[in-house]
């Protein structure tokens, strides 16, 4: 049960306020020994705690999904693999996976979408990227647009995309290679552009490097950066951005 949970069922009269108040003295995190999951950090924040999948020891991951649920009702977790959901899976049978963004996460039904982010990519190798970003935001209670390869090796393609571009909240702009796109879009736009620098592109790329340095010396004035691949980071600041376009704290 999750703190909206406990404040609807106090008005509906289905808690009463001393087990309300049993909720909210909890301690501030759960140490299971080897993790101390943080039970308040979306009382805290306004977001709750995330699983990085990789590296976990099987147990302890099943163990920290497993409680992660029970707490918040529903979990998020970035960078699994197909074994890791499998393993998920068997503790908690309706988790979904992503191929293609490696999330894992279980969501509840009625949750709401407001606002809009838009998440755009260069070029289609960088779409898992992208998708982390979007899947993160979604999750968070973001209504999100994708508009994947509209790179500026093909400019019309971006051009035509402007409008719905100029209504977003917040843009995305997710690219490898030179990571020209940010900077293209920065110009075009009154939006916050959170650039995400993408480790896709030949040798002289460095792995990213090179798309990273180009962003974040970008002469748009409204591009911020985050690191190279994490469409993580960049869905979280979307949806700060969102939630203060939208009201919603």
């Amino acid at each position: 049960m999750d703190s909206k949970s406990v404040l609807e069922g106090v008005k509906n009269g289905s808690l009463s306020i001393e087990e309300a108040e049993r909720y909210f003295s909890r301690k501030a995190f759960e140490d299971m020994g080897y993790a101390k999951l943080d039970t308040y950090r979306e009382i805290r924040s306004g977001f709750p705690e995330v699983v990085y999948c990789p590296n976990k020891p099987d147990a302890y991951l099943q163990a920290i999904y497993m409680r992660l649920v029970a707490e918040q009702g529903e979990v998020f977790g970035t960078r699994a693999t197909p074994e890791q959901a499998e393993l998920v899976r068997q503790v908690v049978p309706n988790i979904v996976y992503s191929p293609l963004a490696k999330t894992l996460k279980l969501e509840k039904i009625d949750k709401r979408h407001e606002g809009l982010i838009a998440v755009c990519t260069a070029g289609t190798a960088d779409v898992p990227v992208a998708e982390e970003a979007a899947q993160t935001a979604e999750f968070f209670g973001a209504k999100v647009e994708r508009h994947y390869d509209v790179g500026v090796s093909g400019l019309h393609r971006l051009v035509a995309k402007l409008e719905a571009l100029q209504q977003a909240n917040c843009i995305v702009a997710v690219a490898g290679m030179e990571g020209a796109l940010a900077s293209v879009i920065g110009g075009l736009v009154r939006n916050p552009v959170i650039a995400v620098p993408t480790s896709v592109g030949y040798g002289a790329s460095f792995h990213g490097v090179s798309a990273l340095l180009t962003m974040i010396n970008s002469c748009a004035n409204c591009v911020s950066v985050v690191n190279i691949d994490n469409g993580y980071g960049a869905g979280y600041i979307a949806t700060q951005i969102n939630r203060l376009a939208t009201k919603k704290n």
